[in-house]
């Protein structure tokens, strides 16, 4: 094939490696949870299945990045996969919700016509639960040396996904020594508002990636504004676009500047203020030497002319 290249013993095969265990382990305890749930008629076991299934999913999106961004862009897809990580994350943070409401209405109804709950058969089960989350933080969290962005978000849903479980013990216990089965809804309750928080996150910054929209990290003005100061030759900057894809910053922009002796050279610098202090590693700058008289000369300013006009005389020194 001719995409086959030596990868055998990139870091992103290692953290692939536990992003798959710790998805493994932590879906079959979801299903696992899911039956005893239903059998033990635990809503909390549910619910806790329910942020259970938040951490597998991000697990999964996670391990699909490692496994898309390897793979080459093409003439129809010059980005290549990436953007199906943003897609599988919106398509989850969406079923999130539905689970929650799902859950928040059953436990509404329990509260009315209390049910029977197998408090044995749940606490070994959320303790099951626990033991499984436990393995996945310890078997992702050995990749946090890597710093890599994936792992790190993994890790910290499955930490997330630790209270799950202990909220679903403590109503196991509560249920087993006094008996009193409305702690059941009220911690599923708890644990739900915890799922809804994470999917809700999720689903904002989904579709902000999907709409092209900037990383809220990013603030353009003051970006502009250091730019011209580490980078003196710098006049003015406009059609700023900044977008992601896959958790990749990439940028366009148009800089005019002084007419440079070298411009290979202060093109590099440009490049390098925007890799060091932005993280971004992908950028297309147009530089040019007149002004920009244009009328979408900067879609962002309502009167566009007069703002570039006046920023160009503020370093005309």
């Amino acid at each position: 094939m001719p995409h086959d290249h030596s990868h055998a013993h990139l870091p992103q095969d290692a953290n692939a490696r536990r992003l798959l265990i710790a998805f493994s382990v932590t879906a079959i305890f979801m299903l696992l949870e899911v039956i005893g749930g239903i059998i033990s008629g635990s809503l909390a076991l549910l619910a806790d299945a329910g942020h259970m299934l938040t951490d597998a999913a991000a697990l999964l999106v996670a391990l699909l990045a490692v496994q898309f961004a390897r793979r080459p862009p093409d003439a129809h897809r010059t980005f290549g996969w990436l953007r199906l990580t943003t897609l599988a994350a919106f398509v989850n943070a969406l079923a999130l919700v539905v689970i929650t409401l799902f859950i928040f209405w059953e436990a509404i109804m329990r509260f009315r016509h209390p049910e029977p709950v197998a408090g044995g058969l749940m606490l070994t089960i959320a303790f099951a639960g626990l033991v499984a989350n436990l393995l996945s933080f310890w078997v992702l969290h050995r990749g946090s040396e890597e710093k890599n962005l994936n792992v790190r978000a993994a890790a910290l849903h499955v930490m997330g996904d630790l209270l799950g479980s202990v909220g679903a013990i403590i109503a196991a216990l509560v249920i087993l020594w006094t008996g009193w089965t409305p702690v059941d809804p009220i911690l599923s309750v708890l644990v739900s508002a915890l799922v809804l928080r994470s999917a809700w996150r999720l689903l904002k910054e989904s579709v902000n990636e999907l709409l092209e929209g900037a990383p809220r990290s990013v603030d353009i003005a003051a970006l502009k504004r250091k730019l011209s100061r580490a980078v003196p030759e710098v006049r003015d900057i406009h059609h700023v676009h900044i977008w992601l894809v896959g958790e990749k910053p990439l940028m366009t922009l148009h800089v005019r500047v002084v007419p440079p002796h070298d411009h290979d050279a202060l093109l590099g610098r440009i490049h390098h203020f925007l890799a060091h202090e932005y993280q971004i590693a992908h950028a297309t700058v147009q530089m040019e030497y007149q002004p920009c008289s244009g009328l979408d000369c900067d879609l962002s300013q309502t009167q566009p002319g007069h703002h570039h006009h006046d920023h160009g005389h503020n370093h005309s020194h």
